[in-house]
């Protein structure tokens, strides 16, 4: 009876035994299935395998990847995958750097050198003396003809109160005071006083006048025609003087807010590739482009020679020495639509991208605004690639998720 007992209490011991192994094994067999890895392979990254072996598209053994439980907006990465994705990082500190951008422009008109000269008083224009564009016109030198009933009641007002100053009396003494305001309804119809004066001695008033340049230039318009009527004020040609000409170019926004009116710019031509031309920012358009997000802005261009020609290319370098910030090369921030990001080490093999503010671009770098840690190291090398892993394991972007 004793030894049955025996026996039975050994019997349950073992079984009580066995259970804890098995639940130790299933518990290790837990911990290790968390703990797994998969293999993939480098170049074929959509491979993904369970066990070692080669990848079935180009042959490469295949390299064990943890499995990724890493926080979001972060990625782990093997020793190999940095090395070939070429990835590479380094702290950033505050450096200065001289800012030289270049730009392509057109010489055009300089708009507060024109002028318009119109029509004095209503009338026909009866000829014109310049029809083409491009003629130069010196100042003083004949433009129009007009016929004109106003100009021409004006003359006879005056050709009468000149003769009638001779006479005795009050005739005398009105006459006088009409021939002041005749000439002075002629000086605002635009006659010169040398005009005026002829009337005296002519035998008889004509309705033409011939009315002169105030100014020298190259006729860059015509508006009228020569037997078209035309009312007072109103455009006749415009007169530009290309002493002085206008370069436009377009600015990326991101360099033009460092900008300012009076910068130098040195000034080059495509067709005078030997001769430069020292120039400043007269303006910066205050509205940006909604299409091409560029601003434009404008340089006064001296021409003293006039081998300048308004359509002309040129090339304008704008130089801002000492210009202090964090920057970073181009190629290592992210851009998206509404944001920009870059990706920093967390810790080893272990990569987080953080959005940030970028500003002014230079000599392919890019100007960091937003407050750094200067203890993390910056992605600067590598950036898509990481952007490119993340995607495919997360099945997402990196930006979905984040504080924009």
């Amino acid at each position: 009876m004793k030894l049955i007992k025996k026996i039975s209490i050994l019997f349950i011991l073992f079984t009580a035994l066995m259970a804890c192994n098995t639940k130790n094994k299933e518990d290790h067999s837990k911990h290790a299935t968390k703990e797994s890895v998969y293999y993939t392979c480098a170049m074929d990254p959509q491979i993904k395998e369970s066990k070692p072996g080669k990848c079935p598209i180009c042959h490469m053994a295949l390299t064990p990847i943890r499995n990724d439980e890493s926080a979001a907006n972060e990625i782990a990465l093997s020793d190999q995958q940095i090395k070939l994705g070429n990835i590479t990082m380094q702290t950033i500190a505050e450096t200065g750097n001289s800012l030289e951008e270049t730009y392509m422009g057109v010489l055009t008109i300089n708009q507060e050198k024109v002028k318009t000269i119109s029509a004095r008083a209503m009338g026909r224009i009866e000829k014109l003396y310049f029809k083409t564009t491009g003629d130069y016109i010196s100042k003083n030198e004949a433009v129009y003809q007009l016929y004109s009933e106003d100009i021409a009641i004006a003359k006879q007002d005056y050709f009468t109160a000149y003769k009638q100053l001779t006479m005795p009396g009050d005739f005398g003494k009105n006459a006088k005071t009409m021939l002041n305001a005749a000439k002075q309804k002629l000086l605002f119809f635009g006659l010169s006083n040398t005009q005026i004066e002829s009337i005296k001695t002519s035998n008889e008033v004509s309705p033409y006048t011939i009315f002169y340049s105030t100014s020298s230039g190259y006729v860059t318009e015509i508006v009228a025609t020569e037997g078209s009527y035309i009312m007072e004020g109103l455009g006749i040609l415009k007169l530009a003087d290309l002493n002085s000409l206008w370069l436009e170019s377009q600015v990326n926004v991101n360099y033009a807010k460092s900008l300012k009116i009076g910068q130098n710019a040195k000034i080059s031509f495509t067709d005078y590739p030997d001769k430069t031309i020292n120039a400043k920012v007269s303006f910066i358009n205050p509205e940006i482009n909604p299409d091409t997000r560029l601003l434009l802005i404008r340089m006064e261009v001296p021409n003293p020679n006039l081998f300048l020609k308004p359509g002309m290319q040129a090339i304008a370098k704008l130089t801002q020495p000492n210009v202090k910030g964090l920057f970073i090369p181009t190629d290592a921030v992210i851009r998206e639509e509404n944001a920009s990001y870059i990706w920093i080490e967390k810790r080893h093999g272990v990569f987080e991208n953080i959005m940030v503010e970028t500003g002014m671009e230079m000599n392919g770098m890019v100007e960091i605004k937003s407050e750094m840690d200067p203890s993390k190291k910056v992605v600067i090398t590598g950036a898509y690639a990481i952007n490119s892993e993340y995607k495919f394991r997360k099945g997402t972007d990196p930006m979905e998720g984040m504080d924009m």
